[in-house]
């Protein structure tokens, strides 16, 4: 699905970073300056995306954040993973709606 994800991305001519856990993708936070969204998935072996996010936006305060989840909204936000009102994307994910969503949060203001 990563993989999936970022062609997709930079086929639309998106930079693109790709971390395979949370603490590398916190790691390259700490290194590239100009990041300006965070696509996480909600569940994740190490840490969930909540706390994934919570870290990077202790890092950069302004990062936007899409979260994705095979899962229905119902059911993330009442077993405590998200909150409700957060930006999330449902799996399966298509090129459109990826696009779509990406810009979307990309061209809102901060």
């Amino acid at each position: 699905m990563r993989a999936y994800i970022v062609d997709v991305l930079r086929e639309l001519k998106y930079n693109v970073l790709s971390a395979a856990d949370p603490e590398t993708a916190l790691a390259m936070l700490k290194q590239h300056h100009r990041v300006d969204l965070l696509l996480t998935d909600v569940v994740m072996p190490s840490r969930n995306g909540r706390e994934l996010a919570e870290a990077a936006k202790a890092l950069r305060a302004h990062l936007r954040v899409l979260f994705m989840t095979g899962y229905s909204r119902n059911a993330v936000v009442h077993q405590g993973r998200l909150d409700e009102g957060v930006e999330l994307l449902q799996k399966p994910i298509s090129q459109a709606e990826l696009a779509t969503r990406v810009r979307d949060i990309l061209d809102r203001d901060r």
